[in-house]
């Protein structure tokens, strides 16, 4: 199969061979016929299996079909929602490429940043706009933009927008938007939340499911250690260091726990930056900057890094704790292994997280193998082997004793007999 054959224009596809598409994955295959029939569809697709281009190809070379006149303001025809400004800003990059040869234009908005040079742009007029939850509401509250001429709706990663609790201002938004669209809703799972969002919004919509979790990461080594919550991060240190790993892709469960293990691994002599929702937009784009470029080695994360960052040929993820949500864990450790490249996904596992790990291996569908750093071995662990050597011991005692009696016995027989002939 190639792009040429699922039917989209001449100016799309000489868009793609500079970027290096030259096949298209399984979900672009699945989806971008549908798409370009004007059927709303709903998907379920991890991420690094080329979403974005499975729904943006298709939006932009049917919008292209409708000429613009020049003499009025371009009209926002096609809204993509994303969770996170760091998607938001990775999927505008790509609406970007991918219409290098198109009359149209696109924007993107997102919070922690100046307002009025994104409503300049949209006073201006876009066809695209791909935008978080919270600031499109901000530009539409200012009169900045409005919905009302939108053909085309995409959700890109569902499921998270509805995690961080956006379900208000999607009704809100649905609200605004015209009855008569295109919807297309992407998600990694369908949660009873996403379930409803797909009821209220989409019309008989075609269905596409492409690769569960376990099978994706499956291309991810995968590998757990279990160790002390208070030697994790001597141990993650001591990895890094003793191995001189680059560009680290550390996660958290909390933003304290971010700046704790950042500064941790900052005062043992490594390069790292700290990337949570605390941080101001351009603290974020710094640090993701200079992990990319490789300028730092580590880079500690919560899960707002798990969705939208793409970094080719990374090759080691580490969970320094595992997430609160099991399927997160795959979102985790895809950030690896992307684009046919090895990765490797390490995940520092304490007693107390037992359980949560047990959940991660029901969606994988398979066990993970449970391992013991060398000098990292959990007290626990450490207790029962001193126990075991105890009661090997104790066994060792038990048969040497027996050994030495039986010696004994014999000895004392060979006497008896020897006593007995020198009588006869």
């Amino acid at each position: 199969m190639t792009f040429e054959k699922l039917g989209l224009i001449p100016q799309i596809l000489s868009a793609l061979t500079p970027l290096g598409y030259t096949k298209p994955t399984p979900v672009q295959t699945k989806v971008i016929p549908f798409i370009l029939e004007g059927k709303d569809v709903m998907a379920t697709a991890q991420t690094g299996t080329g979403k974005t281009a499975a729904y943006a190809l298709p939006l932009l070379q049917l919008l292209s079909k409708k000429e613009h006149k020049e003499k009025s303001k371009r009209a926002l025809r096609c809204l993509i929602l994303t969770p996170t400004r760091e998607l938001a800003s990775q999927v505008g990059k790509s609406v970007e490429a991918y219409g290098a040869h198109l009359d149209l234009k696109s924007c993107t908005v997102y919070g922690g940043v100046k307002l009025t040079p994104q409503a300049k742009k949209l006073q201006n007029g876009v066809d695209v706009l791909v935008a978080t939850p919270g600031r499109l509401i901000e530009h539409i509250k200012q009169e900045n933009v409005t919905l009302s001429k939108v053909e085309m709706l995409v959700f890109d990663e569902a499921d998270r927008i509805l995690d961080m609790g956006f379900w208000d201002e999607v009704q809100g938004l649905l609200e605004l938007l015209p009855k008569k669209r295109q919807t297309l809703l992407f998600s990694v799972g369908l949660s009873k939340s996403v379930k409803r969002l797909g009821e209220i919004s989409l019309k008989k919509p075609l269905k596409v499911e492409i690769n569960n979790q376990g099978d994706l990461a499956r291309k991810v080594k995968q590998v757990i250690y279990v160790v002390d919550q208070d030697k994790k991060s001597a141990l993650l240190s001591y990895m890094i260091g003793s191995q001189n790993w680059h560009q680290v892709l550390v996660f958290t469960k909390t933003k304290q726990s971010a700046d704790e293990v950042g500064q941790f691994l900052h005062e043992s002599g490594l390069k790292t930056l700290v990337l949570h929702g605390d941080k101001a937009h351009s603290e974020r784009t710094k640090a993701l900057r200079h992990f990319k470029e490789g300028s730092i080695r580590v880079l500690v994360a919560t899960d707002i890094a798990s969705r939208g960052l793409d970094i080719e040929e990374l090759p080691h993820v580490i969970n320094y704790e595992l997430p609160g949500d099991a399927e997160d864990y795959v979102h985790r450790i895809g950030r690896t292994g992307r684009a046919g490249n090895e990765g490797v996904a390490i995940s520092l596992v304490c007693q107390e997280e037992k359980n949560v790990l047990k959940e991660i291996e029901k969606i994988l569908k398979y066990g993970l193998k449970v391992e013991f750093y060398k000098g990292f071995e959990p007290k626990i662990w450490l207790e029962k082997e001193a126990k075991k050597g105890t009661i090997r011991a104790k066994i060792d005692h038990e048969k040497a004793n027996k050994r030495s009696i039986g010696i004994k016995k014999k000895r004392e027989s060979i006497k008896e007999s020897k006593a007995k002939k020198g009588k006869k």
